[in-house]
Parts: structure tokens; C-alpha cells; sequence
């Protein structure tokens, strides 16, 4: 009898935790706010929207509600780190749900899903499985240049393995990005090289956060790093956080405003950790690395637990 009971309030307790994560913290949305000090002695705070990883499908309405309520943020500058769209026909969706953010001045890099249709699969993969850029995929099977078109006719700057350059809230910014590493997209070469150190900000914007693209840019004198990719752990653990990371991240970076390296720090994959030398901004070899826990889950797992579905807002500010 009382193992019965055991199994019953078990399985009760496993179906509300399900549930809970399903129908009520997936579409939990919640805003991030961070102070970043990466700007040169007397500049007016910037206050960066960093957004990633909706996985839009046509009918996320209530995302699609609160995004567009972002833009009474009034931000400078809008970031996308990649993986918008989730369905063939999402592109229209995600770009009503950007609505008067494609206005402000904008950057983005894709992720393997703008690219890839998801498919199903066995979750516990996640969890033993390690394929951080290899592209099995073949040919697209999204519309990817249908999404970038519309970005960039609004006026955002791509960075799939590209430099750029604008000015937002009165700074003279340098940008460089890569695309996506986890399908070996990414080319790092096109890019490389010392940041401009004339600019009054450098960033870099990526979609997967491997530490071997961190340290690269931190070498190369950049002052903020943006990725996405990780969904925080998407399922994580109260008092334990973050099981997985989905690339060779440090568990403990997988979401948040964090200094890369931390002292002490080892990449998982190999990468320079606290190795890194500074080449300029960054004075002590360390760049400060926000990672967003994105919006949105793949279709084939629709689901958060103790990981909200955010954007950031940065607020960047003097040294």
C-alpha cells in the first residue's frame, strides 16, 4: 500500500512539474536587467536590448505580444544572437513580433535553426552527447535568407563571419560576428584581427558561446561578447542550476553577465582560458560575456523549469 502511494504521488508530482513547465514557465517571459562597465571615461549610458533563441513558430502569440512591448525600453542598439525562426513559415511572425525594433539601429547572426528545421529527438542525448561543430545536416530546410533579407532591409547589420560598423546612442561602435560553430559555420579567419582601438565600444556577437571563439575575440581586444544558444539549461535544477550547456561552455556561464575568463578557468573544449592576452579595452585579458538564456524552446521540447524565458537589457556604462 504505501509503495502504491509512493508511485502515485510521484507520478502527481511528476505530471504538475510537467505541466508547470509546459503551459506556464515557457511563456513566463521575463526582463533581464544588467550594468555593464565597458565605456570610455565620461559617455552616456547605452542601454543594449540583447535578444536570442525564439524558435518562432506561427503561433506563439503570447511571445509574439511581449516582444514588441521591448521596444518602450527605448534602447540604442538591438542584438540577435540567432536560432529566430523554427517553421517554414515563421519569418513573417518573428518580424511582426520585432516590429518598431527594426527601426532602432541592429545587429544579428543566424543559428543552426534559422537554417534547419528541428526534429525530434531523444532529449537524454543532451546529456552524454558532445557535437560541437559538425554540420550532418546537409541543405537548409528553412528560409534563412528570407529572414536576413528582412533584417537587413530594415537597416541591421549582419555578422555571419562579419566585421561592421555604427553608431548607437551617440558611440562609435566596431562589431564583428561568426555563425553559428555548432554546425561548423563559423570562420573566425574572416574576421580576425585587432579591434579597432579607435572605437569607442568593440563587441562581438556569436550564437554558440564555444570558449575557443571567446578567447579568440578576447584576444583581439574586444569589450562585450554576446551569445545565446544554451537556453540557460532550458531544464535545469532548484539550488543546482544548469545541467548542460550544448557546447563547451562552463556550466556556471551558461546564462548572465559574467568576465571571461574567470580566474582559474579551464575550457571544457580545449580553448585559451585564462591564457588570453589583452590587446586593447580589455585591459586585463578578461571581456565581459553575457550569455542570454533566450525566449523560446525547440517544438519537439516545449518546455522551461527553472529557467525563465528572457531578453536582456544592458545598460553599459563609464569604466
Amino acid at each position: 500500500m504505501r509503495t502504491r502511494t509512493l508511485i502515485g504521488l510521484t507520478a502527481a508530482a511528476g505530471a504538475a512539474a510537467g505541466g508547470y513547465a509546459a503551459l506556464i514557465e515557457r511563456n513566463w517571459f521575463v526582463l533581464r536587467r544588467y550594468e555593464v562597465p565597458v565605456l570610455p571615461s565620461g559617455a552616456a549610458p547605452v542601454r543594449v536590448l540583447h535578444i536570442s533563441d525564439t524558435h518562432f513558430t506561427p503561433r506563439r502569440g503570447k511571445m509574439m505580444s511581449w516582444i514588441r512591448t521591448l521596444d518602450a525600453l527605448d534602447p540604442h542598439l538591438v542584438v540577435n544572437t540567432g536560432d529566430s525562426i523554427a517553421h517554414p513559415q515563421a519569418v513573417p511572425s518573428f518580424l511582426n513580433a520585432l516590429g518598431p525594433l527594426l527601426d532602432r539601429p541592429g545587429v544579428f547572426v543566424l543559428g543552426s535553426n534559422d537554417l534547419f528545421s528541428p526534429r525530434p529527438r531523444n532529449p537524454a542525448r543532451y546529456l552524454y552527447r558532445k557535437n560541437h561543430g559538425k554540420d550532418e545536416r546537409g541543405a537548409p530546410t528553412l528560409p534563412w535568407e528570407k529572414l536576413r533579407d528582412g533584417m537587413t532591409e530594415a537597416g541591421w547589420l549582419d555578422l555571419d563571419n562579419l566585421r561592421g560598423r555604427l553608431r548607437a546612442g551617440g558611440l562609435d561602435i566596431a562589431l564583428a560576428g561568426v555563425h553559428d560553430s555548432h554546425i561548423a559555420r563559423d570562420r573566425y579567419a574572416d574576421v580576425a584581427g585587432r579591434a579597432d582601438p579607435a572605437a569607442d565600444l568593440r563587441i562581438g556577437v556569436m550564437h554558440s558561446p564555444e570558449p575557443r571563439l571567446l578567447d579568440r575575440f578576447a584576444a583581439d581586444g574586444y569589450d562585450l561578447l554576446l551569445a545565446g544558444h544554451t537556453h540557460g539549461g532550458q531544464l535545469c535544477l532548484p539550488w543546482y542550476g544548469t545541467l548542460v550547456t550544448n557546447c563547451g561552455l562552463d556550466r556556471g556561464l551558461a546564462r548572465g553577465l559574467h568576465r571571461y575568463p574567470k580566474p582559474g578557468y579551464s575550457a571544457p573544449d580545449g580553448g585559451a582560458g585564462d591564457g588570453v592576452a589583452a590587446v586593447s579595452g580589455n585591459d586585463d585579458g578578461r571581456v565581459w560575456l553575457h550569455v542570454s538564456a533566450g525566449l523560446g524552446t525547440s517544438p519537439w521540447a516545449p518546455a522551461r523549469f527553472a529557467c525563465r524565458p528572457e531578453a536582456t537589457l544592458l545598460t553599459l556604462t563609464p569604466r
